[in-house]
C-alpha cells in the first residue's frame, strides 16, 4: 500500500497546491516539479530508510571512548538525505536552496518518518540553520548555516537541563564575554559557556565533520547573577569544533563533551545525549591566547541580541512541533498500513450468521469480521485526518511567507493557534493507532515478528519532546485562544463555518455540517467558561481535557472539508479512495466526535477534581 495517492489528494485536490507556482517564489515550479521532488523522495526512503528501519532499532548507538558509532546504514540514509538537496529544500536558489513550498517539503519529508523515524531526516538540523538565517548575522549565515544545508555540518538545539527538564525558567547554563574585545569576533560576540544539556538529539556522532549546537544559557547581570525567568536567556552558536570566518576548522575541539548517551523506549536509531559545555575535558585558549584558566568554558557566539535568545529559539521550535507531528502521523500511518496488510492476510474465525458460527466452513480473512473493520477505521481517520491537518498547517507556512499582507497575517495568527494541536493531536491519537495497529495483529503484535510493536515505542516520544502534552495544552488555552484578543480564534471559526455552509450543500454531508457547528458553539461557550472567572488557575486546571475537545473538533472540520472535496472531484463516489475518505469522516463524526461533551464539562465548570487533592491522598 503506497502513501503516494493520499498524499496526491491532499496536496492537489484538496489544498491546490499547484495554484502556488502563480506566486513569484515558486514561479519556476510546477505540478512536474513538485511530482519530481515526492518521487525522489519516496525511492530514497524505500531504499536507504525502511530497509533498516528494524535494525538501527537494534544496533543502538554507542560510544567507544572516543566517539560515537552508528550503523553504516544511518551514514548512508544521511548521505542520499544531504545528496537530494531537502536539507535546503525551502531556501533561496541563490545558497542552493530549491525554494519549494513548505507543504511540498513536509509532503517530501512524510514518507522518510514513515519509512524510519529513528533514523532521522535532518529535521533539527533544517531548523537550526533556518533560525539562523532569520537571527543570525551575515557571517553567520555564510559559516553556520549554509554549511547545515549542504549537509557538511549537522545541528542540534540545546535547551532542556537536567534540573529543569521543561522549565526554561530555571536554566542555569551561564555564558560570559571571552575578553574584553569579545564583541569584536568576526563570528559574532564571543562568549564561553558552562553548564550541562540533557535530551539532545543528534548531540554527538561522526555523520558530518561538525555539529552546530544551538545553546541556550543565561549572561550574567553586572552582581555576577544570572537573572531569574525566561527574560535573561540568550542563545548561542557553539560548534563541536572550532571554524574560523572562512567556514574552515581550525583543527581544535571546542570544549563541548559528551557525557553520557540516554538508551530509549523508542527511536532508538537517534543520538540522545547529556552534554557537558566548559567542563574542561577539551580546554580551549582564551581570545587573548591566555591559558585556559582565564576565561574557561565552551566558546559559543551570540545570536541576536543579548537576553532575546527564548524568541529567537522559538523560531525553530515552532517549525519542529510541526515537524513532531509529521513524525507522530507518519508512525501511525506506517503501523495502519502494516495492520492493513495483515488483516487481509491472515485467515481466522467464521462470520456470524443466522444461525451462529458453522465450524464445517472455511475460516475467513479477519479483515471480514466488524471489530477488526473497526480498528482499522479508527487507524485511517486518525492518521489520514492527521496528515490533513499537518499539510494544512504546512499550507498556512506558505501563505504567511508568500500571500498578500491580509492573508499572511490571518495565515501567521492561525498558526499560532493551531500549531499546539497540529503537535500534541498525532501526538496522542496516532500513537493510539498504534496501539490498535498492535491489537489487529493479535499476540504477533506483541513480538518483534512484526514491526508494529517499534512503531509503538517510537511513536511514544512524541507526547514528550518539543513540549510535553500539558505545556502544549496549557500554551493553548492559556495563550493561544486569547491571543489579540480570540482573533486567531475568531478567524479559525470562520473557516470552520465555510466547511459547514459547503458541506451543508451536499446532502450526504448535512447531518455532519450540523453537528460540527454545534461542536464548535461548544468549544466557544467552554472556553469562555473557563476563563469566567478571571483565574489562570481554575481555567487551566482542566487544560488537557480542553486540548483534547479542541483538537477533535478542528479534526473533525479536518475531515469534513476532505469530504466535500472529495465529493466534489468524484460526485457519484464510484472510486474506493473516495469511498473510504467518506467511510473516515463518517467513522469522526459518529464515534470520536461525540467524546467532546465529557471533555468540555470539566473545563467549563472549571473542576476542580485534580487539582485540588493533596498529595497525600494519593
Amino acid at each position: 500500500m503506497s502513501l503516494r495517492p493520499t498524499l496526491d489528494f491532499l496536496l492537489f485536490q484538496w489544498l491546490g497546491v499547484e495554484s502556488l507556482t502563480q506566486r513569484t517564489r515558486f514561479a519556476e515550479h510546477s505540478r512536474e516539479t513538485f511530482d519530481a521532488v515526492l518521487d525522489t523522495c519516496e525511492r530514497i526512503a524505500r531504499d536507504k530508510y525502511a530497509p533498516f528501519n528494524r535494525l538501527v532499532d537494534t544496533q543502538e548507538p554507542h560510544f567507544d571512548g572516543e566517539k560515537v558509532i552508528l550503523p553504516q546504514a544511518t551514514h548512508d540514509a544521511h548521505k542520499a538525505y544531504a545528496e537530494s538537496g531537502m536539507l535546503s529544500a525551502a531556501q533561496d536558489y541563490q545558497i542552493g536552496g530549491m525554494q519549494l513550498p513548505y507543504c511540498v517539503e513536509a509532503s517530501a519529508n512524510a514518507f522518510f518518518a514513515m519509512a524510519s523515524v529513528s533514523i532521522g531526516s535532518g529535521l533539527l538540523t533544517t531548523g537550526n540553520a533556518n533560525l539562523l538565517m532569520v537571527h543570525g548575522t551575515p557571517t553567520q549565515r555564510d559559516v553556520f548555516a549554509k554549511n547545515e544545508f549542504s549537509g557538511r555540518w549537522s545541528g542540534t538545539m540545546c535547551l532542556s537541563e537536567p534540573q529543569a527538564g521543561s522549565s526554561l525558567s530555571d536554566v542555569v547554563t551561564r555564558a560570559v564575554p571571552d575578553g574584553a574585545d569579545f564583541e569584536h569576533d568576526p563570528l559574532g560576540p564571543r562568549y564561553r559557556l558552562k553548564g550541562n544539556k540533557m535530551w539532545i538529539s543528534s548531540g554527538e556522532h561522526e555523520l558530518t565533520e561538525n555539529i552546530i549546537h544551538l545553546v541556550l544559557a543565561k549572561i550574567p547581570g553586572p552582581d555576577g547573577k544570572l537573572i531569574a525567568g525566561t527574560r535573561g536567556i540568550s542563545l548561542f552558536i557553539v560548534p563541536k569544533r572550532l571554524v574560523n570566518a572562512g567556514g574552515e576548522l581550525t583543527g581544535e575541539r571546542n570544549d563541548v563533551a559528551l557525557a553520557g548517551l540516554n538508551h530509549k523506549l523508542g527511536w532508538r536509531g537517534t543520538t540522545n545525549t547529556l552534554l557537558n559545555f566548559g567542563e574542561g575535558k577539551y580546554p580551549v585558549a582564551g581570545a587573548d591566547g591566555g591559558p585556559y584558566g582565564n576565561g574557561a568554558g565552551a566558546v559559543g557566539y551570540l545570536v541576536g541580541q543579548p537576553h532575546e535568545g527564548l524568541r529567537c529559539m522559538f523560531h525553530m521550535m515552532n517549525e519542529a512541533r510541526i515537524g513532531v507531528g509529521i513524525a507522530a502521523t507518519m508512525l501511525g500511518m506506517a503501523g495502519y498500513h502494516a495492520a492493513l496488510d495483515y488483516a487481509k492476510n491472515r485467515p481466522q474465525g467464521r462470520p456470524v450468521g443466522a444461525g451462529g458460527k458453522d465450524a464445517s466452513q472455511p475460516q475467513v480473512r479477519i479483515i471480514e469480521h466488524a471489530d477488526v473493520k473497526r480498528m482499522l477505521l479508527a487507524q485511517k481517520a486518525y492518521c489520514e485526518g492527521a496528515l490533513a491537518l499537518e499539510l494544512y498547517c504546512a499550507r498556512l507556512v506558505d501563505e504567511q511567507h508568500t500571500g498578500e499582507t491580509q492573508a499572511a497575517d490571518d495565515a501567521r495568527l492561525l498558526l499560532e493557534v493551531l500549531t499546539p494541536i497540529a503537535k500534541s493531536w498525532p501526538s496522542e491519537w496516532c500513537l493510539e493507532a498504534n496501539s490498535l495497529a498492535i491489537q489487529v495483529h493479535g499476540g504477533y503484535g506483541y513480538t518483534r515478528d512484526f514491526p508494529v510493536e517499534q512503531y509503538w515505542r517510537d511513536n511514544r516520544l512524541n507526547m514528550i519532546h518539543e513540549g510535553t502534552h500539558g505545556i502544549q495544552a496549557m500554551d493553548l488555552l492559556g495563550r493561544k485562544v486569547l491571543m489579540e484578543e480570540g482573533r486567531g480564534l475568531a478567524l479559525l471559526g470562520q473557516r470552520v463555518q465555510v466547511t459547514v455552509a459547503n458541506a451543508g450543500a451536499a446532502s450526504a454531508l448535512q447531518a455532519h455540517a450540523q453537528q460540527l457547528a454545534a461542536a464548535w458553539q461548544q468549544v466557544i461557550s467552554a472556553t469562555r467558561a473557563a476563563w469566567s472567572t478571571g483565574q489562570p488557575g481554575e481555567a487551566l486546571a482542566n487544560a488537557v481535557p480542553y486540548m483534547q475537545a479542541f483538537g477533535h473538533t478542528v479534526l473533525a472540520w479536518i475531515w469534513l472539508d476532505v469530504a466535500c472535496a472529495a465529493l466534489s472531484a468524484d460526485p457519484d463516489q464510484a472510486m474506493p479512495a473516495t469511498v473510504g475518505r467518506l467511510a473516515a469522516s463518517r467513522y469522526f463524526f459518529h464515534y470520536e466526535l461525540p467524546k467532546i461533551g465529557a471533555w468540555l464539562q470539566v473545563v467549563a465548570s472549571r473542576d476542580r477534581t485534580c487539582a485540588d487533592l493533596v498529595q497525600e491522598a494519593f
